[in-house]
């Protein structure tokens, strides 16, 4: 039975439901629906000429059909078109199984020539991208617009440089953009996470022109990344393929999207001012969502960029991490011999183990991260405020360093007690008047230790003699102080020893005796 086009958009410009319109054409249903939709795709309203004839709605709603010939079957082209958003899958592939479908159902398929022909006509009719060379969520390229914005200083009038920031996805051509004050990596890389977030996903395959920012050299024709912006990439899960050098063709698209947004925001806020960075991001957004919005403007090509994004790329994204990457910088540092390193002068560390190798540093907002040969072997959390502080893990320091840690002011003064008042005094002294509690502590075990070369009673009586003598006593003084007592007690003892010692006579070895044998 013939399908009554003509009089199925008529009796629906009328308002009759689709199952009248069913009962009076004889058609089914489903079919009634899809001309309404292609229908509907066309602005196809009546009234209609006498040439629009149901041969006419046919050709124009339904162009493929003519096409079709006896045992001949034409291929699902939006199956196609949805399958070929997939990684992997090529119009090759398509064809095989196509060829494979038509020989089980005993019916002739299209050579490749002309399946892919069919194809591509189907594809600009009805979709806005083109699944040949360029498949959705799979790239995101990005790069620095060569013209500048600019900011103009309320205080001095001064005018300040921004520089346009470029993201596009090659398939559906959506764009993003913002401006940075600088073409640093922390802008790059800032900027790269922005993107990100506004595309609401993360693109397989990440291309940058060579720049600075990302690509630290060139080894053997192939780029070197940085150690930042290989982290993003890592953080994202997407790879970076830089675009080679003296290789146009690799960026062209971002290329040609840049030159666009040139024109299409950077030309059109040329004669306005702005003073905060602020107040020109909101406007190049707004110049943004026009760009997007924009009506493709080849013929064949349907809606805009945005439009293209949700219908066809969006849903191929990679989903975004639950937070996003936190910027970090990175150094090398020596471990050094108290197995500490400096980062701005604040002091973390690592263990022992390490000291005097090179270790790189990779510090956050909130962390410090210590590796050494790829591997984390500390972790410490950032130092803010007064410089010259220690972050020190326990499990960092040899066994004799760890008592260092483990020694405090109240065992300090529970020992020196236990010696004696005057020690005690000068405990307390020591623990008052240094700048730096460890400092105090390191100087009281030194104390503690002449415990192992003099008594408790010497200790005592030489920390009194201090007291006499010196207002700020110190561990070098009170030892010499103890050395010269001991000194002082040597000769005293040896006299006592000539005086009381038993000494052994003439008698005891014989001697006596023998002189009277030789008188008798």
């Amino acid at each position: 039975m013939s399908i009554q086009y003509r009089k199925i958009l008529e009796l629906h410009a009328q308002k009759v439901v689709q199952r009248n319109i069913a009962a009076a054409t004889g058609n089914s249903r489903p079919k009634i629906a899809e001309i309404i939709k292609r229908a509907k795709e066309e602005v196809l309203v009546p009234p209609f000429t006498d040439e629009m004839d149901d041969e006419w709605f046919e050709a124009l709603l339904f162009p493929h059909k003519k096409r079709e010939s006896k045992g001949r079957q034409l291929p699902d082209f939006e199956h196609i078109h949805t399958e070929l958003a997939k990684s992997n899958v090529t119009l090759s592939l398509l064809h095989y199984e196509y060829e494979a479908m038509c020989r089980q159902n005993n019916v002739i398929p299209y050579a490749y020539r002309t399946f892919c022909q069919y194809y591509h006509e189907y594809a600009q009719k009805y979709k806005a991208t083109m699944r040949i060379k360029r498949k959705p969520g799979e790239t995101m390229e990005v790069d620095w617009a060569g013209t500048t914005l600019s900011l103009t200083d309320s205080d001095t009038g001064e005018i300040v440089k921004a520089y346009l920031f470029v993201a596009t996805l090659p398939c559906s051509q959506y764009g993003y953009c913002e401006a940075r004050l600088s073409m640093k990596q922390e802008d790059w890389l800032v900027s790269h996470i922005h993107a990100y977030k506004y595309f609401g996903g993360v693109t397989e395959i990440l291309v940058p022109d060579n720049l600075k920012t990302g690509v630290t050299r060139h080894r053997s024709g192939e780029a070197v990344l940085n150690s930042t912006y290989r982290e993003l990439a890592s953080h994202y899960n997407t790879i970076i393929l830089p675009a080679r050098v003296r290789t146009p063709k690799d960026k062209a698209n971002v290329e040609g999207s840049v030159k666009i947004l040139s024109t299409w925001i950077i030309a059109a806020l040329r004669n306005e001012k702005f003073f905060t960075l602020i107040e020109l991001n909101q406007a190049v957004r707004e110049k943004l969502d026009e760009f997007n919005l924009r009506p493709f403007t080849k013929k064949y090509k349907k809606g805009n960029r945005k439009d293209a994004f949700i219908s066809e790329e969006q849903f191929a994204l990679q989903p975004l991490p639950r937070v996003p990457y936190k910027m970090a910088t990175w150094k090398t540092a020596t471990v050094q011999l108290d197995y500490h390193t400096n980062v701005e002068n604040m002091f973390y560390s690592v263990p022992y183990e390490y000291i005097q190798n090179k270790v790189d540093i990779k510090v956050t907002k909130d962390l410090v991260e210590i590796f050494y040969q790829d591997s984390r072997i500390a972790s410490h959390k950032r130092l803010y405020g007064k410089l010259g502080q220690f972050s020190t893990n326990h499990d960092h320091l040899p066994e004799n360093h760890q008592l260092y840690l483990d020694y405090t002011p109240k065992e300090a003064i529970k020992w020196a007690e236990s010696i004696g008042e005057a020690t005690t005094e000068v405990v307390r002294y020591l623990l008052k008047s240094a700048k730096v509690e460890k400092q105090a502590l390191k100087a009281t075990l030194r104390l503690k230790n002449f415990g192992r070369k003099y008594s408790s009673e010497a200790i005592e009586q030489a920390y009194q003699d201090i007291i006499k003598i010196a207002s700020a006593p110190t561990v070098p003084v009170i030892e010499r102080l103890l050395r010269s007592n001991q000194q002082q007690e040597q000769p005293h003892n040896a006299s006592a020893q000539n005086t009381y010692g038993f000494t052994r006579g003439a008698a005891y070895f014989g001697i006596e005796g023998e002189k009277d044998n030789d008188i008798r």
